[in-house]
């Protein structure tokens, strides 16, 4: 049974970093390995949106409204998926889930797609003031 646990949310002003972590059981990680794992996002009053992925081959997917400034990593040796947030913006508040489709790597137009994903972790909230 595949689970993920998110952490590392909070609180920070606008220009800070946090680095969010997602613990998967269930699921190895390993390099060439088939599958992928994607954080998406969800705030009040808005649509689910898709904000980095990576596969098993190492590749990685970024949402434009991210690019430069979120890096998504694993490492493997702690079944662990990090989601580096940098120069943070008051439109990144929301709460954010980890995902994994652990028997494929994605192709790059379906990894921020969240209907891609069987697999969901119960989020970790991220709020940046002004």
């Amino acid at each position: 049974q595949v689970q993920l646990v998110e952490s590392g949310g909070g609180s920070v002003q606008a220009g800070g970093s946090l680095r969010l972590s997602c613990v998967a059981s269930g699921v190895t990680f390993r390099r060439y390995s088939m599958y992928t794992i994607a954080w998406f996002r969800e705030a009040p009053g808005k649509e689910r949106e898709g904000v980095a992925a990576i596969t098993g081959a190492g590749t990685t997917s970024y949402a434009e409204s991210v690019k430069g400034r979120f890096n998504a990593s694993q490492e493997n040796a702690k079944n662990t998926v990090y989601l580096q947030m940098n120069s943070l913006k008051p439109e990144d508040t929301a709460m954010y889930y980890c995902a994994v489709d652990s028997s494929r790597i994605l192709a790059a137009y379906k990894r921020l797609r969240d209907k891609e994903y069987a697999h969901w972790g119960q989020g970790t909230q991220v709020t940046v003031s002004s």
